[in-house]
């Protein structure tokens, strides 16, 4: 890897270039974002992922971008047209653009009005008029060129030709382009409209309808809401810039006087040269017909980008609070997956998530039926000792939960889950591999049990776009979506540590250095030979080597294993210094893992040494304390108020108890058990001024709401979680009264999430 990469990334990210070196060694060697953060703090000068993420996502961009410098090389090196002057040039680029910029007037080009100019053979009309030199006559200059065999049959048809010719430079013009991004980014404009006759069909983009707002100042959120709204074909959407401030910045680059000066136009008392008139004429057109649509689309990509960070980064952080959401843990559940018509489907799962039994109730068709179900779930928790029931929150989720409660039974805590992304499960292949027996009704109560016990170890096996916490998750770049998940996943995973002999696949995959292939091995080895009894004890799997042992092991946890620290998050590198420290306690490792004092005591600054430093044995000593930890926070349930089962259940003022769902640049989305999340705006989120909801809210959490309005037709529910406060839609500053003067985002593809600013 090139050692300009270090210096460079070194630089942008404010970190020491030898910090940035072994970071990118450690990555270029196979060793994993978690396995650095966790292991490797010496090496790296205790980088955490974050940073170490960075340093990885900018040497693949550099990567990418040398790869390209090299391929328009080689391209334009075929041509015979690779000046030194130019190639410096490349070699120089530092941003993608400026390599494209460079590499257009050399790229394979469709037939355009330049081409067939040039085949009439008007390209040295056009070189001289471009010139601009003292002297030369335009007009006479075209005579030379009249061609009837060529098909220039007028000093009209020569001097159009050659303006043609002159726009498709202008157009390449490095400097002209660079000037002209700069200004769209500066000055350019959204400017959008509703396509005529779609006004009624599209009410949903209504505030889109004829709107503008500055591109260097649009919130990702309203450019990928005009964006939907174009590509559902309800809206007209285009970029713009003031044409006269576009037209000068060009002026000055190519009119010239006599002394090579930048001039004004004709049109506005300036004197140019014979032929600056041609060459006004060609800046005028190569804006409006080439110029102007080539930096439109490049603004909109740049924006989409932008927009597409920013909800991906919104997601991300969403996906990690729910994943990391506190785990019921290891208790008996009842699961019902609620239904009027079809009835609920009930599964009853052991302290390790196993399914024990199935059945369903019917709670709405009769008052015998009614007696029945409640006589069935009696049994049920009677018979497999239930400490818990998890209640979906779906339709007709609060009309169950109401009834469950209404058993009144002792020492069972009932608990509404969210269910969103369980059907998307229920179907899947790994529901289909896992239950091959049981239809897709099962596999959901299944599923809303699991992710009660524990959240990570059940959201893993669902593709987290369907897990509800996105922002315009269908819209944003796919690939670059997936990447951020996965790193989320991937740090969540590692970051709780994962049980050996009970995980699934799908739990296994995610842990650092093993992936899909050696994840099935591990799980297969281990349904053939019986669970691992120690850490070591993976090297037999097959295909697993020393490198994924050393990435993977210190993430695996074996409770009960004859060595206590294979239940821990130290690293088997690190054994024999915790067996050291034992030893000159004189007691067992063991003992010291259950004797606080000892710990205590322990001063780890004596075991440093050039293999092991402060930073891992202040890490061990922690691990000592409480070894194989959950860093997750204690379960709390929240029950929603009683009687509030449906929207027409709400009036404004009411005081609720919610649980926040997504998080939005513009406010929280909060359930309150009417099956409709309502909006908090970030208005509304404190008494103090919110910069950003993720700031204060975080999704999984408990909250208490009132309600400011409620909309039944739209399903819309307006929250606060100011008492007596109404939020503005204007602003971000928590003052004001309800001024509609931000558009109203339209309602996103996620179940549940329907009302948007």
């Amino acid at each position: 890897m090139d050692l300009q990469y270090f210096t460079k990334v070194a630089q942008e990210l404010k970190l020491r270039e030898a910090q940035v070196a072994v970071t990118g060694k450690l990555l270029a060697e196979g060793s994993t974002v978690p396995f650095i953060a966790r292991y490797r703090k010496e090496a790296t000068g205790a980088l955490d992922e974050v940073a170490i993420t960075a340093i990885r996502d900018r040497l693949i961009q550099l990567q990418q971008l040398d790869e390209r410098r090299a391929a328009i090389l080689e391209s334009i090196g075929k041509q015979g047209k690779l000046s030194d002057e130019l190639k410096d040039k490349i070699n120089e680029a530092e941003t993608m653009a400026v390599l494209e910029d460079l590499y257009l007037p050399y790229k394979p080009k469709r037939r355009t009005r330049a081409t067939m100019a040039r085949e009439k053979g008007l390209e040295p009309l056009a070189q001289l008029i471009f010139d601009q030199k003292p002297g030369v006559n335009p007009k006479e200059e075209a005579a030379k060129f009249i061609n009837e065999e060529l098909k220039v049959a007028s000093i009209d048809e020569a001097l159009a030709g050659a303006r043609d010719i002159i726009a498709e430079w202008i157009n390449e013009n490095s400097e002209a382009r660079a000037a002209m991004r700069q200004l769209y980014m500066e000055k350019g404009t959204f400017d959008s409209k509703v396509i005529k006759g779609k006004e009624q069909e599209g009410v949903k983009f209504k505030d889109y309808y004829d709107w503008q707002e500055a591109v260097k100042t649009a919130p990702s959120h309203r450019v990928l809401a005009m964006r939907r709204g174009e590509k559902e074909e309800f809206l007209m959407l285009r970029i713009l810039v003031p044409q006269e401030d576009a037209l000068d910045i060009l002026r000055k680059i190519f009119l010239k006087t006599e002394d090579g000066r930048g001039l004004s136009p004709v049109s506005q008392g300036g004197c140019p040269l014979p032929c600056a008139s041609q060459v006004e004429m060609a800046i005028d057109d190569c804006f409006k017909r080439l110029l102007s649509l080539s930096m439109e689309t490049e603004i909109r990509l740049l924006t989409k980008d932008s927009a597409d960070d920013e909800a991906i980064k919104v997601f991300a952080e969403n996906l990690r609070q729910l994943l990391m959401a506190s785990p019921l843990g290891q208790k008996n559940v009842l699961a019902i997956d609620p239904g009027l018509r079809t009835g609920c489907k009930v599964v009853c799962l052991d302290a390790q998530g196993k399914l024990l039994h199935h059945t369903a109730i019917y709670i709405s068709q009769s008052d015998a039926e009614r007696e029945m179900a409640a006589k069935t779930v009696k049994d049920l928790c009677k018979a497999y000792h239930v400490e818990c029931i998890a209640v979906g929150n779906g339709t007709a989720g609060r009309e169950t939960e109401t009834f469950v409660r209404s058993l009144k039974l002792e020492k069972i805590l009932v608990v509404m889950v969210n269910e969103s992304g369980a059907s998307i499960y229920s179907a899947s292949e790994v529901a289909r591999e896992e239950f091959a027996n049981y239809d897709v009704t099962v596999r959901g109560s299944v599923s809303i049990g699991r992710r009660l016990q524990d959240p990570l170890a059940e959201l893993v096996k669902i593709d987290p776009k369907s897990i509800g916490v996105g922002q315009y998750q269908h819209d944003v770049d796919q690939p670059k979506l997936k990447k951020s998940l996965d790193d989320v996943v991937i740090s969540c995973v590692n970051q709780v540590g994962v049980e050996v002999n009970s995980a699934s696949k799908q739990l296994l995959m995610y842990v650092s250095g093993l992936g899909p292939a050696l994840a099935g091995a591990i799980v297969e080895y281990r349904n053939t030979n019986g669970a691992f009894s120690s850490r070591e004890g993976l090297r037999k799997v097959p295909k697993l080597g020393d490198k994924a042992f050393e990435q993977a092991a210190g993430f695996l946890r074996i409770r009960g294993a004859k060595n206590p620290l294979d239940a821990s998050g130290v690293h088997p590198e690190s054994y024999g210094v915790v067996e050291t420290m034992a030893r000159d306690l004189g007691v067992s490792v063991a003992d010291l893992m259950k004797n606080e004092a000892l710990q205590k005591n322990l001063d780890v600054r004596k075991y440093v040494s050039p293999a092991v430093g402060l930073p891992t044995l202040l890490d061990i000593k922690d691990e000592l304390a409480k070894p194989g930890r959950d860093p997750r926070a204690v379960f709390e349930a929240v029950q929603f108020k009683e009687g509030v089962e449906r929207l027409e259940d709400l009036t404004p003022n009411m005081e609720l108890n919610g649980v926040v769902t997504n998080i939005t640049n513009f406010g929280a989305f909060v359930d309150v058990g009417v099956h409709q999340d309502g909006l908090v705006h970030i208005s509304a989120i404190s008494e103090t001024y919110v910069k950003n909801p993720a700031d204060i809210l975080k999704v999984g959490q408990k909250v208490k709401v009132w309600v400011v309005e409620v909309d039944i037709p739209r399903k819309r529910i307006s929250l606060t979680m100011r008492k007596g406060f109404t939020p503005t839609r204007g602003g971000d500053k928590p003052k004001g009264s309800f001024k509609p003067q931000q558009p109203q985002e339209p309602p996103q593809p996620a179940r549940k999430q329907l009302y948007r600013w």
